[in-house]
């Protein structure tokens, strides 16, 4: 972050210089043309009385023409100061950052660079789609000649026509996509469907008076949700008592606030989501952010691996040298360390479930064999080895 800040702060000082270069440049220019305006004045006034030029305003003459010479002179030298201001920012660049920054992964990482290229176009297409930026999407796949699929397309194309809607607080497509997965929404533990309803009828009770037949008749369909939401649907009929005084004054006013429509955007962006199979963050912002955070470690294990001469010790496929810690946010899988041989399982080493209940990595379990039986290191009890589950988290 040092370096950011160094970066920045060179930033900084180019934009302040051409902020006041832009104030003083804009006064000067201004300065000559009230000048010139004057003095134009003057020899259309001696040209309309046939006078000729007096030596008055011969002098005056070249001395305008004299402060237009330094006037300009000046703004190109100051415009000279502007360039090595810049040139500046480009060192401090350089001086705080590593540009080969693409030497901390090997290119033996990708099968070819046809398919890097092709994994990355495909990173960015997705993330255009998530971010509703549909256009740009199609633009790039149609300049990278990438084939997608409608199939693909079709889920973010649907996401963000009722997000879109939503913006609007339009609940229309939202409602109709809510019911029509109703029973998915459920097996999720969904309440998405609930709090459009709640939404909705909130809208009729800031219409006032006039819509309390109308939300009496659509609180029916807050049934199917009784037993789970009772507390929420009586405030909500509570709030009926304080119609005609007017919600904005009542103790239920914190119905009328506008965050609620914050929150059923999140909701359906989550639920939508896990229903779809998709990511509620983009994948490629997650990794760049990611990368952020690994990148100045992995570059410092890459120049000391370089300085003890010990290349081969990372090879740089489907593994890193040392753990780096990118905080819960990025934490998307269980993680079981085998307890007798203290190592991360893997595909390759899964954990092994026991007819006693511990669990250990298949690669212990080979190690503790002896004589075609095994003995649990945690309790007496003997079994077949054959015998072990894989567990999946």
């Amino acid at each position: 972050m040092e370096q950011c800040a160094s970066v920045e702060r060179e930033v900084d000082k180019v934009l302040q210089k051409f902020l006041t270069y832009g104030q003083h440049c804009e006064q000067s220019l201004e300065e000559l043309l009230h000048h010139v305006g004057q003095l134009r004045a003057e020899l259309a006034s001696a040209a309309l009385q046939g006078t000729p030029l007096s030596a008055t305003l011969s002098l005056v003459m070249s001395q305008c023409c004299r402060k237009i010479k330094d006037t300009v002179q000046k703004l190109a030298s100051d415009h000279k100061d502007i360039h090595s201001s810049v040139s500046r920012v480009g060192k401090a660049i350089d001086r705080n950052f590593d540009s080969e920054i693409c030497g901390v992964v090997s290119d033996a990482v990708w099968d070819s660079r046809e398919k890097q290229q092709q994994i990355l176009q495909m990173a960015i297409v997705e993330h255009l789609y998530q971010q509703g930026m549909l256009s740009v999407a199609e633009e790039l796949c149609q300049e990278s000649t990438l084939n997608v699929d409608l199939d693909f397309k079709q889920p973010f194309l649907e996401l963000n026509r009722i997000l879109e809607a939503l913006h609007e607080q339009d609940l229309g497509p939202a409602l109709e996509w809510a019911v029509s997965h109703r029973q998915r929404l459920l097996e999720l533990n969904s309440s998405l469907e609930f709090k459009l309803h709640r939404l909705h009828f909130i809208r009729l009770l800031a219409g006032g008076p006039e819509k309390q037949l109308e939300a009496l008749s659509y609180a029916r369909h807050f049934q199917p949700f009784a037993r789970l939401h009772q507390r929420e649907i009586q405030v909500m009929m509570g709030s009926l008592v304080y119609l005609r005084l007017g919600l904005e004054k009542s103790p239920y006013c914190h119905l009328l606030d506008n965050s609620h429509w914050a929150e059923i955007c999140e909701t359906f962006t989550r639920d939508a989501c896990s229903l779809l199979g998709l990511s509620v963050e983009s994948p490629l912002s997650v990794s760049f952010a990611s990368g952020c955070v690994a990148l100045p470690v992995l570059m410092n294990i890459k120049a000391v691996i370089e300085q003890r001469q010990c290349t081969g010790v990372w090879s740089h496929k489907d593994e890193l040298p040392i753990e780096i810690e990118l905080g819960m946010k990025c934490w998307y899988h269980s993680v079981f360390a085998c307890p007798i041989l203290r190592q991360q399982t893997s595909d390759s080493n899964p954990p092994i479930k026991l007819i006693c209940g511990h669990v250990i990595s298949r690669d212990a379990l080979n190690k503790l064999i002896n004589g075609g039986k095994l003995k649990c290191p945690y309790c007496p009890m003997e079994q077949n080895p054959a015998d072990g589950k894989r567990i999946i988290f």
